[in-house]
């Protein structure tokens, strides 16, 4: 189940994806979570509003930590992030393209007022009742060319649906793509991520690899990404059910258990390498 994805060595494909305060889950939030990732062998993409700081994070990581960044209309205040990451240890940003304001949450409404205020040290403000929250983007192409021109490490899209969006990242020299929809959160009645991922991959044609999340919970889920070409997927939900159930190492059970339904996928299907799992994987009816 080896992998190299963007120079960095993976033994399976499965990558923590950024999610929003950890501190809801376990006491030490993402230093616990940076320890989970580490004891699963993978990368962990931190959250620009995560609940400990991403020098924390990066300081308590033995193994590869990437930052989602939500892009702020102040430059000035996203490139101050940006380098901040980049010199804690960030390897890669991750851009969140699909959440340009706060669309209808009915669920996020209904307990907001019994969720603690939590501190997003990243940004300098509070969650939770009486937080200014984030400010609506207006990230675009040329957001993204400056903050190629800003960034060291690679820049990655994250929460591409459609291939005409797809297709100019690839041109403007993104490092990956990832299919998302952002949980299903961001707008009621769209796609599944599965649908979409097909079209995506055949858009960008192998110019930069294509990373896949939403509703991983099976190694056979795993599987139907790799088969309609996604490099590596992301896992958000499990995860964080394991920080809550037994910290670090329920982390490193979920992506376990996963890695091996994986195993047990792959072989029942005769695929050897993850190089041998295409589309043929998939049962089409007569």
């Amino acid at each position: 189940t080896s992998r190299t994805l963007l120079g960095f060595p993976l033994e399976h494909p499965i990558l923590l994806a950024p999610t929003s305060s950890h501190l809801l889950a376990h006491p030490d939030a993402e230093v616990a979570t940076a320890r989970g990732a580490a004891a699963a062998k993978t990368i962990l993409i931190a959250s620009t509003t995560s609940n400990r700081s991403i020098e924390e994070i990066c300081k308590a990581a033995s193994g590869p930590v990437w930052f989602q960044l939500y892009v702020e209309d102040d430059r000035k205040a996203c490139q101050a992030l940006i380098e901040r990451a980049e010199a804690a240890g960030a390897k890669a940003l991750v851009i969140t393209v699909d959440n340009p304001l706060a669309y209808a949450r009915n669920r996020e409404a209904r307990v907001q007022a019994q969720a603690p205020t939590l501190p997003f040290p990243n940004i300098g403000i509070q969650s939770g009742p009486g937080g200014r929250g984030l400010s609506r983007r207006h990230f675009n192409w040329s957001d993204l060319g400056w903050i190629q021109s800003v960034a060291k490490t690679p820049v990655i899209l994250k929460g591409i649906l459609n291939p005409d969006d797809a297709d100019p990242a690839a041109k403007r020299g993104v490092a990956a793509i990832v299919v998302s929809n952002h949980g299903g959160r961001v707008l009621d009645t769209e796609p599944a991520t599965i649908e979409a991922l097909p079209a995506v991959v055949d858009r960008v044609a192998g110019r930069v690899p294509v990373l896949f999340d939403g509703g991983i919970r099976r190694g056979t889920d795993v599987l139907k990404g790799l088969g309609y070409g996604a490099a590596a997927v992301l896992i958000g939900r499990p995860y964080i059910y394991g920080l809550a159930v037994a910290g670090p190492e329920g982390i490193r059970d979920v992506v376990g258990i996963l890695r091996t339904e994986l195993e047990g996928a792959m072989a029942m299907t005769g695929r050897v390498r993850l190089d041998d799992i295409d589309r043929s994987v998939f049962w089409t009816s007569a």
